[in-house]
C-alpha cells in the first residue's frame, strides 16, 4: 500500500521560514514526480510546484517562484519543501503528491498518490 505523509506544518509569523518534508512507503518514485500542491480556506486546490525525482528538475507556481525551493532525496523517498518569506497569503493545508509518470505538469489529476495534508498557518 502506498502512503505519503507530511511533516512540518505549524504556525509562523510572515516573514518566517519553514520547511516540509513528504515521506513515501511502500513504492519508490525515483523515475517518477512528487509534488506539493496547497488549499486555503474557501478556495480549490493549486499547484505550488514539483520536483522530477530522477535528474531534479523543478517548475514552481509564480507565487511561490523565489521563495519556496522543493528538493528530494532519493534515497530515502523522501521530498522537501523549504518556504521562505512566507506571507499570511501562504496559509494552507499543505498535500505532498505523487505519480511514478515522468512527464506530467501541475493537473491534480496527473498525481494519484496524495498525503493527508499539513496545515501551514502564517499570522501577521
Amino acid at each position: 500500500q502506498v502512503e505519503l505523509v507530511e511533516f512540518g506544518g505549524g504556525l509562523v509569523q510572515a516573514g518566517d521560514s519553514l520547511r516540509l518534508s513528504c515521506e513515501g512507503s511502500g513504492r519508490t518514485f525515483n523515475d517518477g514526480t512528487m509534488a506539493w500542491f496547497r488549499q486555503a480556506p474557501g478556495k480549490e486546490r493549486e499547484f505550488v510546484g514539483f520536483i522530477r525525482m530522477s535528474g531534479g528538475n523543478t517548475l514552481y507556481a509564480d507565487s511561490v517562484e523565489g521563495r519556496f525551493t522543493i528538493s528530494r532525496d532519493n534515497a530515502l523517498n523522501t521530498m522537501f519543501l523549504q518556504m521562505n518569506s512566507l506571507a499570511v497569503e501562504d496559509t494552507a493545508v499543505y498535500y505532498c503528491a505523487a505519480t511514478p509518470r515522468t512527464w506530467v505538469g501541475g493537473a491534480r489529476n496527473d498525481y494519484q498518490y496524495w498525503g493527508q495534508g499539513t496545515q501551514v498557518t502564517v499570522s501577521s
